[in-house]
């Protein structure tokens, strides 16, 4: 994927979910570095996602932190609603949100496995279809798995040594 030029997104609008940590973090400062208004959710780090906006926000960027949990359609397109009347309409909208809970077959329960579907799967379906209600034509889809990564995710399951 070739680096986008600075400013290349300036007045644009992005939302991206899970934006407060790990990839989603980065992507956050890379849009808002680009020049777009960026609104980012988290779930439980209110703390991460306040310094993570206050740091773009330092840099003159528009950043916009809103507590959604993923698993829950009703907040996530209650974000993509805030994030539009709060910044405008959204040009990019990035579902980033995900979650890893390991276990064995014998002992995974059926919760943990609607949890992780739920936030890694729907939310991604549940946020598109809140976002293209404000461009219903001419949408480009960008899709990227990453697969493992070294994020705060990634490095409290890695094997001690």
């Amino acid at each position: 994927m070739a680096a986008a030029q600075a400013g290349s997104f300036t007045g644009k609008v992005a939302l991206v979910t899970g934006g407060s940590r790990g990839i989603g973090a980065g992507l956050v400062r890379r849009l808002a570095l680009d020049g777009a208004s960026v609104a980012f959710t988290y779930s439980s780090s209110r703390e991460v996602a306040l310094k993570l906006a206050d740091e773009i926000q330092s840099e003159g960027r528009r950043a916009l932190p809103l507590k959604a949990n993923s698993a829950s359609a009703e907040e996530l397109r209650a974000a993509v609603l805030e994030a539009t009347q709060m910044l405008g309409p959204l040009d990019i909208f990035v579902s980033n949100a995900g979650i890893l809970i390991r276990g064995t077959i014998d002992t995974y329960s059926l919760e943990d496995l609607d949890r992780m579907i739920a936030i890694n799967i729907r939310a991604a379906f549940v946020g598109v279809q809140a976002a293209a209600h404000l461009a219903p034509r001419a949408i480009t889809i960008n899709n990227v798995q990453p697969g493992p990564t070294a994020t705060e995710m990634r490095v409290h399951l890695m094997p001690k040594s």
